[in-house]
């Protein structure tokens, strides 16, 4: 199931990218995924929820 590809950094409001290899199994709430910030190299961990993965 995909899962947002980007998201906004809280930091500096740049564009964070996933870094994090989606499973083999799929994602699945509960699953903990990394971005990282294009401008200012912040990393952010996710926790996912049933609404972030989209059917």
């Amino acid at each position: 199931m995909p899962i947002p590809r980007t998201i906004t950094c809280v930091d500096c409001g740049g564009e964070c990218s996933l870094i994090s290899y989606e499973p083999d199994e799929g994602w699945e709430p509960g699953d903990i995924v990394a971005f990282r910030c294009r401008d200012c190299l912040d990393r952010w961990d996710v926790e996912l929820t049933a609404d972030d993965i989209e059917p």
